[in-house]
């Protein structure tokens, strides 16, 4: 046998095993994130708010409780997370909302939002504009072909 087959061979048999074993971790943390979804919706409760400001930051440097850092897993302290500084009567705490809101949660107003702990999962009604959305962010594709209708547009006039 050539030595290319071998290390075509060797190389084919690696590549399933870390396959296998991707598959595995993935189903492990699948079941995890299941287990703690239920807990999120165990503990849910729904509290009016004013949202004073929202960024995403590091962990060490969103100001949440110290017990709550160190009992974060290494890896996600340097991953920054969406944090939200809120006004729940007359407390000021930060809360870490969840990815798939953080976009539509708006900025210096009044909110009915679904907290799980300092975990915001959803976020209901708007005060003052009840059927209103949030505006959604334009992606940079729309934001390009917006700019260059506007362009073609200045220039029709002149």
């Amino acid at each position: 046998m050539d030595t290319k087959w071998i290390v075509l061979i060797v190389t084919l048999v690696i590549l399933v095993a870390i396959g296998v074993a991707l598959y595995f971790l993935g189903k492990k943390a699948k079941k995890r994130q299941e287990e703690q979804q239920v807990q999120i919706d165990a503990n849910k409760q729904t509290i009016s708010m004013l949202i004073i400001d929202k960024k995403r930051m590091k962990i060490k440097d969103s100001g949440l409780p110290q017990a709550v850092i160190t009992q974060t897993p290494k890896l996600m302290r340097m991953a920054k997370l969406p944090i939200v500084k809120v006004k729940v009567g007359p407390q000021v705490m930060n809360l870490v909302a969840d990815e798939k809101i953080f976009d539509s949660i708006p900025v210096k107003k009044e909110v009915k939002a679904v907290v799980s702990g300092i975990y915001i999962t959803e976020v209901r009604g708007y005060r003052n504009n009840k059927n209103a959305e949030p505006p959604k962010k334009k992606g940079m594709f729309a934001q390009a072909l917006a700019k260059a209708k506007e362009k073609a547009g200045v220039s029709q006039v002149k």
